[in-house]
């Protein structure tokens, strides 16, 4: 009489292991990081002392400040945020603050590769600068650190302000989406930024 056996399955398990999961939240940090530094521009262009030019007029002053201050925001952000870490060495409770403040940073605006949606709404990338900027600037206040912030801020808001008059647009190029947002090109496609204008 033939015997007949029946086939042993072995069970195996579909979750994953800590060490998988931290694996796999390491990598998908750094391609967030790979993408946030990709939004960055390129430093060469903020050196580019070739394409520093004084505005004709005050027309031309203000729609390179527009046009600079969108193009290069994350750099900006970057430079700000450096020095204000800079003028708060000297500040322990306040650099602890700020290193808090920039893993936020980190998370809701550099290394975020997808939008930002609260209560099913996209916030716009630069309200989530605007109010990251302003929780920052109140919670370093709050540590008793105003005349360094406020020195800081001063400075800054100063070399962003005149090296966006003085830093020429016709070299540069918008996403199709920032610049549509910005008046600066046609929703059909992309091309330089022109702000140059017609003396009179």
């Amino acid at each position: 009489m033939a015997t007949k056996y029946t086939p042993i399955t072995a069970s195996t398990s579909t979750s994953p292991s800590p060490l998988s999961t931290n694996l796999d939240y390491i990598s998908r940090a750094k391609q967030r990081l790979y993408s946030g530094l990709a939004a960055r521009r390129p430093w060469r262009q903020i050196f580019d002392y070739h394409a520093l030019s004084w505005p004709r007029n005050f027309s031309e002053s203000f729609s390179r400040l527009r046009t600079n201050l969108s193009y290069f925001r994350m750099n900006f952000a970057m430079f700000v945020l450096l020095i204000l870490f800079l003028s708060l060495l000297w500040h322990p409770i306040s650099l602890i603050v700020f290193i808090v403040m920039m893993a936020v940073w980190l998370f809701l605006y550099f290394l975020r590769d997808e939008p930002l949606v609260v209560f099913g709404r996209t916030i716009d990338d630069r309200v989530v600068l605007v109010v990251l900027a302003v929780l920052t600037i109140v919670f370093l206040l709050l540590t008793h650190a105003t005349v360094n912030i406020l020195v800081s801020l001063a400075v800054c808001a100063v070399i962003v302000v005149v090296y966006s008059m003085i830093r020429g647009t016709d070299d540069l190029f918008l996403d199709e989406e920032a610049a549509a947002s910005g008046g600066l090109v046609a929703r059909g496609g992309l091309r330089p930024v022109d702000v140059s204008t017609s003396s009179s």
